[in-house]
């Protein structure tokens, strides 16, 4: 059985999709052994509604985080880790240990709209602020530099006239749901 770790921040939309995934049979022989986040969020709620091993590690401070994170890992180690819409940046350190076994799921079309401070709605509104024709979703590996690790799967999508943030967004969603998923099938089947 291949083991994910989750690190999330928010909602946890596409650590639920990976459930989903998982649950319908979609990702086999693969299961989600720890879901662990920098702050107190709905994805640590649900998470521990469905029976995970969950951490909120809002108490940590934040120069000692990735050693913490690192720490919890450690106790049983995965063979994938997957950020979703994780918002702390890992140091230098934690990315070496464990470089090419995490990625990450970014709501642009990378390198372009990438980097620190660049998730979520901040991308989308930049996208639009820029006039840009297409964008779309990028699952690559992480690495010390913020969105600059290989990119293992991307896809786009056009940008309608008068499309806003959130409608954006939420076309964005759901390639983000295609690509993660395939990645983690073509990672872990390796």
């Amino acid at each position: 059985m291949k083991k994910i770790s989750i690190l999330v921040s928010g909602k946890g939309t596409n650590m639920k999709h990976i459930l989903l995934a998982i649950n319908n049979g979609v990702l086999t022989n693969i299961k989600i052994n720890i879901v662990i986040s920098d702050r107190w969020c709905p994805a640590i709620k649900y998470a521990l509604e469905k029976n995970m091993k969950a951490f909120s590690l809002e108490r940590i401070k934040r120069k000692f985080l990735s050693e913490e994170i690192n720490h919890l890992l450690m106790k049983d180690p995965p063979n994938l880790i997957v950020l979703s819409g994780f918002l702390f940046i890992l140091n230098k350190e934690f990315c070496e240990k464990w470089n090419g076994k995490i990625i990450n799921i970014h709501p642009s079309l990378l390198p372009k709209y990438g980097g620190k401070g660049m998730y979520g709605m901040k991308v989308h509104q930049k996208v639009i602020n820029n006039k840009e024709k297409i964008s779309g979703a990028t699952v690559h590996y992480v690495t010390k530099n913020v969105d600059l690790g290989s990119i293992i799967l991307k896809k786009s999508c056009s940008i309608s006239l008068g499309e806003t943030p959130i409608s954006l967004s939420k076309k964005i969603s759901i390639l983000e749901k295609e690509i993660l998923i395939k990645s983690i099938i073509s990672i872990l089947n390796k």
